[in-house]
């Protein structure tokens, strides 16, 4: 088994992507977490640059974590300055981190025309700021920038570059694809020619400009690089770095012959994947590798009845090796198999199947979607089973929105229900239309149903289906609500008038709640 370190650089390179803003307790928090999977290296931040990185570094130093060594990022030593004059080095070596990654110049073009200064003194810049951090006690990686670029561009120089970094100390050297434009057989083909140029452990750092930012890090460890740098998620600057989630789970279960991480770290990366995404305040992406809410989601009729008898058909992996979950959708593609599945194979009457089935097909195409509406769905199965009996009936709601002439909005709604021989007639105040339904309807509920005081709503959601129509166009409502014990679910409606959406929706959510009650 060859290991291959795991160095992560979602709060330095990762921090650098589009939307992305670390607080220095995210930071803090994410590195722990980091350091409880068994990351290798993490690195924390560049301390030069802003007051949160270096304050990152002393947090970190008073309380060290367990199993991964922190990194601090730099550059090396401007020019014509000693290195122990420099700033940069000075921040490093406070920043108390026991590894330091050393960025330079590896394309000549960049030494001359962007660094500008000589090929010789780029050099000596690069050679004397790794020998001098190592003289002061510190291990040194060193990130050859621009690598492949420059190698393509100028081999001879290139492998220069690198043996001065070794020759400086470094203990790895990490060729990057700085420009993410690199293809895979390159990246393979230049990765046996640097082995060739040093005597130390290779790495490999890619962005992913055109989508190979993963498939260019297995090529490079498939050539003989050892150490593999990345982001959880793949953020970072412009398209991104290469996935840590996807480089992991490949090489763990896809890949023979390779050790990652802890034995039973890579069973909890969707849970690492989400975690980093709440921190961040980031939506998940749904269609993700391993991870993603979709990643093991079936929905044609074909797919999910062949899953249902054996879940390789349609699956490279079981779900449960990343911690991720098998999804039957039922939609207009569905079939009875399906439909089944979704009933997890409670029923095989097969006239109630086909009615389900009839139904589904019917309300998408009016516009439901039941993908993130699965209690809606629920609902719809015992209404054509005809077991579902309602907990109350609507008589009236009204809605009335006023506004002032300094544009102050009041919302009220007013909700008139039959529950069993009782009439309930009640009003409330809220901060929009929906809430002051959902506020009504909980006083005329109150009392006769009890456990509804967990139940929240968290998430609204509002898509126009029909854009052409314009104004008149129907609209969905996703509502997801969610309980006491933390458990949620999804209901939706569909209508021309937002409100009448809405409060099908909401009605669906509360029905759903007393019905699963009545059933525990």
């Amino acid at each position: 088994m060859t290991k291959i370190q795991i160095y992560d650089t979602t709060l330095r390179d990762g921090a650098q992507g589009e939307g992305v803003n670390f607080s220095l307790q995210d930071k803090v928090l994410i590195a722990r977490r980091l350091d409880e999977f068994g990351f290798d290296f993490v690195e924390g931040g560049y301390p030069l640059s802003n007051p949160k990185d270096a304050e990152f570094f002393q947090r970190i130093a008073a309380e060290p974590l367990k199993n991964s060594r922190v990194c601090a990022f730099g550059m090396t030593r401007r020019k014509g300055v000693k290195p122990a004059d420099d700033p940069g080095m000075k921040a490093l070596l406070e920043s108390q981190a026991p590894v330091i990654t050393i960025v330079g110049k590896t394309h000549d073009f960049h030494v001359t025309e962007v660094l500008r200064v000589s090929l010789e003194e780029n050099l000596a810049m690069i050679r004397e700021t790794i020998a001098y951090l190592r003289e002061m006690g510190r291990d040194v990686i060193y990130d050859a920038e621009h690598f492949f670029d420059g190698w393509k561009a100028n081999p001879a120089y290139a492998a220069k570059t690198i043996q001065a970094a070794v020759e400086g100390g470094a203990m790895i050297v990490v060729m990057c694809d700085t420009n993410g434009g690199t293809m895979p057989e390159e990246i393979a083909a230049i990765t046996k020619e640097a082995a060739v140029a040093v005597s130390v452990p290779l790495g490999i750092h890619t962005h992913n400009d055109c989508e190979l930012a993963v498939a260019n890090s297995l090529a490079a460890i498939t050539a003989g690089a050892t150490h593999v740098q990345g982001t959880i998620n793949g953020l970072g600057e412009r398209c991104g770095n290469a996935d840590l989630i996807s480089v992991v789970a490949n090489l763990a279960l896809k890949k023979k012959g390779y050790e990652v991480l802890d034995g039973g770290s890579v069973e909890h990366l969707t849970e690492l994947s989400r975690y980093v995404y709440e921190i961040a305040n980031m939506h998940f992406r749904i269609n993700q590798p391993f991870v993603g809410p979709s990643a093991f989601a079936h929905k044609g009729g074909m797919h999910t009845h062949a899953v249902a008898r054996v879940s390789k058909s349609y699956e490279h992996i079981s779900p449960e090796a990343v911690g991720n979950e098998r999804k039957i959708l039922v939609g207009e593609l569905s079939g009875r198999a399906t439909i089944q599945m979704k009933l997890s194979g409670t029923t095989t009457d097969a006239a109630l199947l086909e009615r389900v089935l009839k139904q589904v097909v019917e309300l998408e195409n009016r516009g439901y979607q039941f993908e993130a509406a699965e209690a809606s769905f629920d609902l719809l199965v015992r209404k054509a089973a005809g077991t579902y009996q309602p907990h109350f009936e609507l008589q009236h709601y009204h809605v009335d929105v006023e506004t002032d002439g300094d544009g102050r909005t009041t919302t009220e709604a007013t909700v008139k229900l039959r529950i069993g021989d009782e009439v309930r007639h009640e009003v409330a105040e809220g901060d929009g239309p929906v809430n002051a339904l959902d506020a009504a309807l909980r006083k005329a509920l109150n009392g006769r149903f009890p456990n509804l005081r967990g139940l929240q709503l968290v998430d609204y959601k509002v898509r126009v289906i029909n854009s052409d129509a314009g104004t008149a166009a129907a609209v969905r409502v996703v509502i997801e609500s969610r309980d006491a014990d933390g458990t949620t679910w999804g209901t939706v409606g569909v209508n021309e008038n937002v409100i009448k959406a809405s409060w099908d929706a909401l009605v669906d959510s509360i029905e759903y709640k007393l019905c699963k009650g009545a059933a525990t």
